[in-house]
Parts: structure tokens; C-alpha cells; sequence
């Protein structure tokens, strides 16, 4: 056993080959103490590795019900202190690239979106009358935000049901980070789209007026995944143009407009079991990232699918690609020789009013 961890740049030059051979013994000497996830949108290379696969809350709760020590996890920042939140205090939560973030959760900060509730306050009773409602593509210190006010959490696949209880309880929303996600959903909600406003975080009071802030039902943030923002109507319309049987299904991360010309909207896991179970020999049209997309029409071929990315442009998740095998490969030799590294850790308080937000939401849906 090596007294010191074995440093990236030992790494950085080896092939994909040759990080294959490190992880598959590294697996093998680990065994059931270590669980590597993979989520969807992860490369190929990475993804083939993981010995669970899905969406974010997926991984970190079939972490936290696994035997495992370690948990490896191929995704970006914010997944990882999820699986840290929700995993028992014996559980380590990894994360292969320290540089994995995310944008559109980038988008939202705890300075941000604390000046945010103290400008709606000048206006209205904002204890009372806003539920804080955070996309669990958000960092640890936002969902905590949300245990401390009575808040929630929420995903692509529940966000429906996660905005039902929300007003229940009180007649507002604030919505964030990603704008789209709450106006596809609030719409499909029978909510009228001059019943949700954006909040500017660059401008004074979000930009919005006084009236506006009263007679909104839901706040949106303006925050955006760069990804669903490359998907435009017009990528629709073209495509139906050569192939008019085509269904086209988006997330709802994308552009309203471009959910608006979707006949399916659903989560990731949504999308690959409505495309799965269709009937053999159809043509789709997915809005969502570019590996998810290229893995189900291989998947599908079989059964004489045709599986087509709806941008014309390459458009993968770009911290998601951070994560490689040459990575993955460091972590795991580490981790069998006895090192930690790249530890992702959730201040005890913080954590606590985070599960808070998250046990709301997983009580609900």
C-alpha cells in the first residue's frame, strides 16, 4: 500500500485502455465496499463503469440502500453532496473531477437568492405567503435554504406534485434555478404564463414591479441548462418537414416553446421508458443531452427505432464530460491503495436543513 495518493498527472497521459484495465482491478479488489454511479448523461467510456445508472435522486438513494463504503460519483457537484445528504454517516461520497459543476446550478447562489427573499419581503409577507421551491439541480446551501424556510425540493419527474404542495400551503412560489422547468410545469398546471414572472438576479427586485410581485403565483429564477437552451422550435418544425411521423419528446428543462411543440415531456428516466416501450419501427425527436440520446437509439435499433438528437449542433453536457477515465481511473487506485481524495462533504447544519427540504419532497412523491 502506498503511503501517499498516487498524483492526477500520473493519470493524465495514460489511454482509455489502460484506465479500462485500472478501474475493472481496482473494482475487483474494492468489491461491495465501493459503488460506482453513472448518470445519463455521463460519456460512454464513464458510463459503462457504473454499476448503477439513472438520474441524480436515483444514484443517491440506491447509494445510501447499498453495502457500499465509497461512493464513486460520475455526475457533477451538486449529485454528489446529494449522495452525501442522503447516505449513512459511514458513507464517503467521491467525486472523480472536482471541476464537474453544473451552470445552470451555478446560476443560483445563497447570496443571490438571499437578497431575493429579503427584496420580496419589501413587497410582501414572504414568510407567509412564498414557499421556496429548489430544483435538485442545485448546490447543498440552496436546498438547506429551503429546510430553514419551510421549503421543498424537487425533480424533473415530481415537480408537479412537488408545486401542489407547495400551494397547499401557501399562495406563492419561488421558483429556482431553472426558469423553464417551473413554467413548463406551472403551465401544464392550468397556471397562466402572466402568473409567472422571472426574477432578474441582476437587477434591482428581479426586475419586476411591485404589482407584478403580487399578483404572481410563481417567481421564476432565470437560470437555464445550457444544454436544453440549444433546443429551438425551429429544429422541430425542420425535422417534421423530411420525416412527418416523427414524435418528439423534450424535457422540460427545455424552452417553453419548444415544449409546447412536444407531444411527450417528461424526465430523463421518463423519456427512455416512453421511447423503450413505443411500438417498433417509430421515429423520435428528443430534446435532451447528446449520450443519453446516442445510447437509446443503439438500444433501439433493434426494434427498428430511429432516435434523433433535435439540435442540429452538437450540444453535450459539458461538466458532465469533465469526468473521464483517466479520472476515474486516479480515484479508483487511490481508493484501493487506501486513499481518499476528492471527498465531497456537507457541513453538519447545512446538511441537516437540506435532508430537511429533500425528506419533505421525498414524503410527497
Amino acid at each position: 500500500m502506498s503511503n501517499t495518493p498516487f498524483p492526477i498527472e500520473d493519470y493524465a497521459l495514460l489511454s482509455d485502455a489502460e484506465c479500462d484495465e485500472r478501474i475493472v482491478a481496482a473494482k475487483a479488489k474494492l468489491g461491495k465496499r465501493c459503488v460506482i454511479l453513472g448518470h445519463h448523461y455521463q460519456r460512454d467510456e464513464v458510463f459503462k463503469h457504473a454499476d448503477f445508472t439513472g438520474d441524480s435522486l436515483k444514484l443517491s438513494r440506491n447509494a445510501a440502500e447499498s453495502d457500499a463504503e465509497y461512493i464513486v460519483f460520475c455526475g457533477v457537484h451538486f449529485m454528489a453532496e446529494v449522495a452525501d445528504i442522503l447516505s449513512r454517516p459511514e458513507q464517503i461520497s467521491i467525486l472523480p473531477d472536482l471541476a464537474a459543476g453544473c451552470s445552470m446550478a451555478d446560476m443560483a447562489n445563497l447570496l443571490k437568492v438571499q437578497q431575493c427573499w429579503k427584496e420580496l419581503a419589501e413587497v410582501i409577507d414572504v414568510e407567509n405567503e412564498v414557499t421556496p421551491v429548489t430544483y435538485i439541480n442545485s448546490a447543498a446551501d440552496l436546498k438547506a435554504f429551503c429546510g430553514e424556510h419551510e421549503g421543498i425540493v424537487c425533480t424533473s419527474s415530481n415537480a408537479r406534485k412537488i408545486l401542489e404542495w407547495s400551494f397547499e400551503r401557501r399562495p406563492k412560489v419561488l421558483f429556482f434555478p431553472d426558469q423553464h422547468l417551473g413554467r413548463n410545469t406551472g403551465y401544464r398546471m392550468g397556471i397562466p404564463l402572466e402568473q409567472m414572472v422571472t426574477w432578474d438576479f441582476t437587477q434591482p427586485r428581479g426586475g419586476l414591479t411591485d404589482e407584478q410581485i403580487r399578483n404572481a403565483k410563481i417567481i421564476l429564477w432565470k437560470g437555464f441548462c445550457s444544454v436544453h437552451q440549444a433546443f429551438k422550435p425551429e429544429h422541430i418544425d425542420q425535422f417534421l418537414e423530411r420525416y412527418p411521423e416523427t414524435k418528439v419528446i423534450s424535457h422540460p428543462e427545455a424552452a417553453f416553446e419548444v415544449c409546447q411543440k412536444s407531444e411527450y415531456i417528461g424526465s430523463t428516466e421518463y423519456i427512455l421508458k416512453t421511447v423503450r416501450e413505443a411500438e417498433s419501427n417509430t421515429r423520435w425527436l428528443v430534446a435532451t443531452e447528446l449520450n443519453l440520446v446516442n445510447r437509446l437509439n443503439e438500444e433501439c435499433k433493434a426494434q427498428g427505432k430511429h432516435v434523433h438528437f433535435m439540435s442540429p449542433m452538437l450540444c453535450m453536457c459539458s461538466t458532465m464530460f469533465r469526468t473521464d477515465p483517466q479520472h476515474l481511473a486516479w480515484v479508483m487506485d487511490n481508493l484501493a491503495a487506501g486513499h481518499v481524495i476528492n471527498r465531497i462533504t456537507v457541513p453538519p447544519k447545512e446538511s441537516e436543513l437540506a435532508k430537511k427540504a429533500l425528506d419533505n419532497m421525498l414524503a410527497v412523491a
